[in-house]
């Protein structure tokens, strides 16, 4: 049972939608990433957003239309704190990567709680 000191959560600490901003005072879900272009490859880019938290589980989903022909999201993670890594596969001619428009799931697990032995 827990204590009066602390609201029992189970296994999260919170799982929330966020607008992530890189850049203060911008418009909220502009995302600016460290690398502009690419072609033909598959490359990891970062951009700042704080907050986040090197345990944090994080989808990112483009908000303001359709996906660019040619840009595919294959992984999506914090790298450092504050810092989200997105692994983009670029098919074709240079492709800039969105900037703005995007909105993120962010969950956050829960420390020093007992899962049972098959959960990770």
């Amino acid at each position: 049972m827990p204590s009066n000191a602390r609201v029992a959560y189970g296994n999260e600490v919170y799982d929330t939608i966020i607008a992530p901003t890189s850049q203060a005072g911008a418009v909220p879900g502009t995302l600016v990433w460290s690398t502009a272009t690419g072609t033909n490859q598959t490359v990891e880019v970062t951009a700042t957003v704080p907050g986040l938290a090197l345990s944090d589980a994080i989808d990112i989903y483009l908000n303001t239309g359709p996906m660019t022909t040619g840009l595919t999201i294959a992984n999506v993670r914090v790298s450092a704190p504050n810092t989200l890594a997105v692994t983009w596969v670029v098919v074709g001619t240079a492709i800039a990567f969105p900037t703005t428009g995007w909105i993120a799931n962010v969950t956050r697990p829960e420390f020093n709680v007992t899962l049972p032995p098959n959960m990770v």
